[in-house]
């Protein structure tokens, strides 16, 4: 059942909605774990990196925001409960406990990875059937993939 009538035909409107809901777990998860992060992490970098990661977590929950909104505008229902973002994320996990700051950097490093390519083929996915929903996965990507820079240039010797 939808409540909302979409703009789009019934299989533009599934190709889009499947494209936001796979990248909204994405940037929950990607939330989560720069908050794991956050609490975690020590070593000598600390403070800048603790700082960079409230950065992460503000950019996947502002985009996870836009990206739930859009799908609601769309009439798909988003999931953003816990369970859903356990079973269907493609972030890698990301370890317990005290994390020393480049052990942190390389599993960001990897968790961008994975969510930025899985934005990508949601980008090549939504260009055919939804050019609005394209054009603010094309923004998060870069969004991603300017964070993923950031965080490869802390490790680079």
């Amino acid at each position: 059942m939808t409540v909302i009538d979409s703009p789009l035909p019934d299989k533009e409107r599934a190709i889009a909605g499947e494209a936001l809901q796979a990248t909204l777990v994405d940037l929950l998860d990607l939330s989560l774990v720069a908050k794991q992060a956050h609490w975690n992490l020590y070593g000598p970098r600390f403070r800048s990196i603790h700082l960079q990661l409230d950065e992460v977590v503000t950019t996947a929950r502002d985009f996870a925001d836009a990206v739930a909104e859009r799908a609601a505008a769309l009439g798909v229902s988003p999931d953003g409960r816990a369970a859903t973002i356990a079973a269907t994320s493609g972030a890698p996990a990301f370890p317990a406990g005290w994390t020393k700051d480049t052990v942190a950097i390389d599993a960001l490093v990897r968790t961008f990875a994975a969510v930025i390519a899985r934005a990508r083929t949601h980008v090549e996915l939504t260009g055919p059937a939804d050019a609005v929903t394209q054009d603010l996965l094309i923004g998060l990507t870069a969004a991603l993939e300017k964070q993923s820079w950031m965080f490869q240039a802390e490790n680079r010797t």
